[in-house]
């Protein structure tokens, strides 16, 4: 039956759970067309088709958010990832998502002392001067209470709620198995690629179930933000951080969220904004790695305006080249450059065989063209980032996890900022930094070593040309040969190949010459200019002059040159 094929006998019970949650909710139809409700009824369980009234009269959002909290922490989670996914689902739904919250009832302290003994190795009582058995806070996955070093310094323990990596499992099984389904037999749901979205999601919920992890991203953060010293991330205490448990600093501020209080300290709030905006973007833009859940309840005010930052179970990571792709993206945004707007999303969008390309480019090209004259402080980049994907949502294009992550923390902040500060502005902030990065990418060694890494690739193009021509040659004679065109979109791509064309072949010209005037100079007679072979020293004049076509090349061709010109 399809539903043994869902899964294996142990998760049978919860995925009847799943099922019957959906049912209850008003959601007994996707059941139906997955295909699941017969094996049910075979299986001997009863099924009721009809809805409670309440619940009938709810939108579907509202039904959905229900459907997450009720199936707990796992899917909670989920439905905070979805939160962010605002290139996947409208308004409403985000609305929604962003109620999910872990705040659930504590573990009783005695059922988590043998865990903690355990990776403690003895009673918290001995290992600590003192211990709160009352939590601080309680959360899906974990738990704080509050303690106290021998040696004075007030900590927070994080424990691992018992049985909850099981429970967890379990549901990421299912969620495996019902994604595939899913797409397989539901096509509308295939844009949303939810096989990914689930791997995606598989691999960030098993980090944060790792406490150490989370130490270790906060040290590395931490390391990064040392050039700010108005930056606090919590001290992780090794001896007692485990797996399960992680003993860090206890943070005693005023809660992000608690303005009247900061007003009272006599903080100043255009300076916090501020600093949390540089802080932020430095994690992004010069580290790669950033905090990916900077919401008010894990941000602190310290006294002499200084910002803490907790909870580094959720980060985002950026590739290099995804870093220059977001400055590309930011600065087009910036200096309303349409064309360099979509040209990166159109990359992140990945597969375009269901959209319209023309029509999305012209949309994108719209939308930025819009800005045209509006004074930079005037610009909210956080709510730019949310109507471009957007646009994206109703192509059915779908972003890269860690782009939509990045959105995401990028609204969050700029909001978080304007809460401090009406008149705060991301873009004014982002500026100078982008300014600043985009200078120390042209710098003379940092362009020599990619002009020797353009060179590289392109002398292993060479050395592969013979074989590569050779097996295309004998693909042809067999029959094997295909050739696929794509026309849409064919201007656009075929100037960019045009200019990446002329660049590769310029970088085999220039490494030819610099082969063979390095042979012909060690060749004795012949003509000679300045008292070196003349074919050499020419040869060599001529890989300089290309050298410096393919430095200017490349330089007018970034999209911030404007950017650097102001």
């Amino acid at each position: 039956m399809l539903i043994e094929t869902l899964g294996a006998a142990r998760d049978m019970g919860r995925l009847n759970t799943i099922l019957g949650v959906l049912i209850r909710h008003g959601f007994g139809d996707v059941v139906r067309r997955l295909g699941l409700a017969d094996s049910l009824e075979r299986a001997g369980h009863a099924l009721r088709w009809d809805n409670a009234a309440e619940l009938a009269r709810l939108s579907p959002p509202v039904q959905w958010r229900l459907v997450l909290e009720e199936l707990g922490p796992t899917f909670v989670k989920l439905g905070q990832i979805l939160a962010g996914r605002a290139d996947l689902f409208g308004p409403e739904y985000i609305v929604e998502f962003e109620k999910l919250h872990n705040h659930v009832p504590p573990v009783p302290f005695e059922q988590l002392r043998p865990q903690l003994r355990e990776d403690l190795g003895d009673e918290p009582e001995r290992v600590f001067a003192h211990f709160d058995a009352e939590p601080l806070a309680a959360a899906s996955i974990a738990q704080v209470h509050r303690a106290r070093l021998h040696d004075g310094t007030e900590v927070v323990v994080k424990v691992r709620r018992p049985g909850i990596t099981e429970v967890i499992e379990a549901d990421l099984r299912l969620l495996t198995r019902l994604a595939a389904l899913a797409e397989a037999e539901l096509p509308p749901l295939r844009p949303y690629r939810p096989q990914q979205l689930v791997r995606e999601f598989s691999r960030s919920l098993r980090r944060e179930l790792d406490l150490a992890s989370e130490c270790r991203n906060a040290e590395r953060i931490g390391a990064n933000m040392a050039v700010l010293p108005w930056i606090v991330v919590p001290r992780v205490y090794w001896d007692w951080t485990r797996e399960r448990v992680n003993v860090q600093d206890h943070i005693e501020g005023i809660p992000g969220d608690d303005l009247q209080r900061l007003d009272a300290e006599g903080l100043d709030r255009q300076e916090l904004a501020r600093r949390g905006a540089r802080a932020v973007l430095k994690m992004i833009i010069e580290d790669g790695i950033f905090h990916a859940d900077p919401h008010p309840g894990n941000v602190f005010y310290l006294a002499d305006n200084r910002i803490a930052f907790i909870d580094f179970g959720m980060v985002g990571r950026l590739t290099e080249r995804r870093r220059e792709e977001l400055l590309q993206l930011l600065m087009g945004l910036v200096q309303r450059e349409s064309q360099a707007v979509a040209d990166v999303l159109l990359d992140w969008a990945g597969d375009h065989h269901q959209a319209n390309l023309g029509q999305l480019e012209s949309e994108i090209e719209a939308f930025v063209d819009a800005y045209h004259g509006v004074p930079l402080a005037q610009l909210s980049l956080g709510d730019m980032l949310a109507d471009v994907t957007a646009i994206l949502r109703e192509h059915r294009l779908s972003l890269p996890s860690d782009m939509a992550l990045l959105i995401k923390t990028f609204i969050t902040l700029e909001g978080m900022g304007r809460g401090l500060d009406p008149d705060f502005h991301m873009t004014t902030e982002a500026l100078p930094m982008l300014r600043q990065v985009i200078r120390a990418r042209y710098q003379p060694a940092v362009m020599a070593r990619r002009t020797f890494k353009t060179l590289r690739h392109a002398l292993a193009v060479l050395e592969r040309l013979p074989n590569d021509a050779a097996r295309l040659l004998r693909n042809a004679r067999r029959g094997h040969l295909s050739v696929g065109i794509e026309l849409a979109h064919l201007r656009r791509v075929g100037n960019q190949i045009d200019r990446a064309a002329n660049r590769l072949a310029m970088s085999l010209i220039i490494a030819a010459l610099i082969i063979g005037s390095s042979i012909v100079m060690t060749v004795e007679g012949g003509p000679t200019l300045f008292g070196l072979p003349a074919f050499g020293f020419l040869g060599f004049a001529g890989a300089f002059v290309g050298g410096l076509w393919l430095v200017r090349s490349i330089w007018r061709s970034s999209r911030g040159r404007d950017l650097l010109d102001d």
